[in-house]
């Protein structure tokens, strides 16, 4: 075949996310294939970038159910985080050495700073305007994907389970995906069926509260902290007494509903030693994890994990502890790098999006019904 007949090279997508951690704007480039020998998904170069410290301190707070001083302060942080996410996309294009012409389009998840599924009416809220994104980098941005889930009578979330069931759907096993991000949550793939998925409760995000606070670093380091301490039985009822675990799916929750005034509540003035507090929030998220897969599939025969929580070598032992018979490991067993599934997911929902498909799982969400996603803004 001449080059001038060479069919054209799968356009590029570049998908931005920072979880509910807000530890950090996950940037990746990826090709898409839709058939033949190559990858039906390949990571081109994947990066973190910090967030400017102030920034994030008013994201954090606002995520956790803090009110903004004034309107002027929240159109602000709406522009700001729109050119920390632009200012990422563009760094991973000089990192790939690549033009901006080689992208079809971003995708942004922004920055979620309040998540209220069963408020009268509900909603969802993403700071990081893609008009910014659009106009700094000149490539069509997709951004503002939960809302229109929402709208449907969804929860917004999880979105992710499309993807991993494109991905990593078998018909040979029962198989699930846990992310283990700031919240935790499942796609369930049964080898027939409906793919489902939910929320099972905080993750990191109180962790690495809990451990930044009482040690001055951002995170748990393979779970030593956690794995220094003693779990506290007392504690660990009463946090799993809150009656949102009681909740049926579909179920999403975030940084409003699980954060440190919350653990202080549950502390009820104990004097507990910090390492055991946290040993105590391990076992709340694994706890929360293998009892919500149990009670929804049973039949699991592989857990497929990304997500922060994979580099935790306590909390993953012992979620192999708790979950015999399954295989618990990494999705990079799987050719999706574990840190950044979530960017390469808003990647694919943009690409979905620009093609005219839908991008939620209304058996997952609980919406009406499929629905194409969020909002395009030219470059």
């Amino acid at each position: 075949m001449s080059p001038a007949a060479a069919a054209p090279e799968p356009a590029l997508y570049l998908g931005l996310i920072s979880g509910t951690s807000a530890d950090g704007i996950d940037a990746a480039l990826v090709r898409f294939a839709d058939g033949g020998a190559a990858p039906a998904c390949e990571l081109l170069l994947a990066h973190t970038f910090p967030w400017q410290a102030d920034l994030r301190a008013a994201l954090i707070a606002l995520g956790q159910g803090g009110d903004a001083p004034s309107l002027d302060e929240l159109g602000r942080l709406d522009a700001q985080t729109g050119h920390a996410f632009a200012d990422a996309a563009l760094q991973l294009l000089a990192k790939a050495q690549l033009p901006r012409s080689t992208v079809r389009a971003i995708g942004s998840h922004g920055q979620t700073i309040r998540h209220r599924p069963h408020a009268v009416p509900p909603f969802t809220w993403q700071l990081g305007d893609g008009n910014v994104i659009a106009e700094r980098t000149g490539i069509d941005t997709v951004a503002d994907f939960r809302r229109r889930d929402v709208a449907a009578g969804g929860h917004g979330a999880p979105l992710m389970p499309a993807f991993h069931a494109a991905l990593l759907h078998s018909p040979l096993e029962d198989r699930a995906v846990l992310n283990l991000g700031g919240i935790g949550n499942f796609t369930l793939l049964p080898r027939e069926g409906a793919v489902r998925g939910f929320d099972t409760g905080p993750a990191n995000a109180l962790l690495d509260a809990w451990c930044e606070r009482h040690t001055g670093k951002a995170f748990d380091a393979a779970g030593a902290f956690a794995a220094s301490g003693n779990i506290d039985t007392a504690l660990l009822a009463r946090l799993l007494d809150d009656a949102w675990f009681a909740l049926p799916p579909p179920k999403s929750t975030g940084r409003e509903q699980f954060h440190l005034a919350w653990l202080e509540t549950c502390l009820q003035g104990s004097p507990l030693a910090a390492e055991d507090v946290q040993a105590t929030l391990l076992e709340l998220t694994v706890v929360t994890v293998t009892e919500a897969l149990m009670a929804t599939q049973p039949g699991t025969r592989r857990v497929l994990v990304c997500g922060g929580g994979v580099h935790n070598r306590a909390l993953m032992a012992r979620l192999d502890d708790c979950l015999p018979g399954v295989v618990v490991e990494s999705t990079a067993a799987h050719g999706l790098d574990p840190d950044y599934v979530e960017a390469m997911g808003f990647a694919w929902l943009a690409r979905e999006t620009l093609a005219g498909r839908p991008g939620n799982l209304a058996s997952v969400t609980g919406a009406k019904g499929p629905r194409v996603l969020g909002a395009v803004y030219p470059g």
